[in-house]
């Protein structure tokens, strides 16, 4: 089923869902990490996420409280959708433990948190011409799924 498809589906099976409005992505930076992140959102153990806001475009908006996301895997198809349910800006030093934790990935501890994503982090910014370092400023997002 494709996204737009998925996203009617969804609406017909939740009418007071009103808006036309939502985001449709993957995670991770490879195919077998997408489709991993997505079971683990799927489940309900993936309940937040992080991204380096400096890695933004200029016109791309931030998540938003209340925003639908359709998880997609690496083939592109929908597996679930989820509503942002707190978003904030922190250095990167400054990530809690329950956010890592949160984050549903490796044995979610803050320590593996850092080290997996200071690795993700310096690829990500070195693609875009940027530095990473422990202050980048990192937007987290916490969200449940709802389909």
């Amino acid at each position: 089923m494709d996204v737009k498809t998925y996203w009617q589906h969804f609406k017909a099976h939740h009418p007071e869902i009103t808006t036309d409005h939502y985001d449709a992505y993957a995670f991770g930076s490879s195919d077998a990490t997408a489709d991993l992140l997505a079971h683990l959102v799927k489940i309900g153990q993936k309940t937040a996420t992080t991204s380096g806001v400096e890695l933004y475009e200029a016109d791309e908006p931030f998540p938003f409280v209340g925003e639908y996301n359709i998880i997609l895997d690496a083939q592109g198809n929908p597996v679930c959708v989820t509503q942002t349910k707190v978003t904030e800006t922190v250095p990167f030093d400054q990530v809690s433990q329950e956010h890592a934790y949160h984050e549903g990935e490796d044995d979610r501890t803050l320590s593996t948190w850092r080290k997996e994503h200071r690795a993700f982090f310096t690829r990500e910014y070195q693609v875009a011409g940027q530095t990473f370092n422990d202050q980048i400023p990192c937007f987290c997002e916490v969200f449940e799924v709802v389909r």
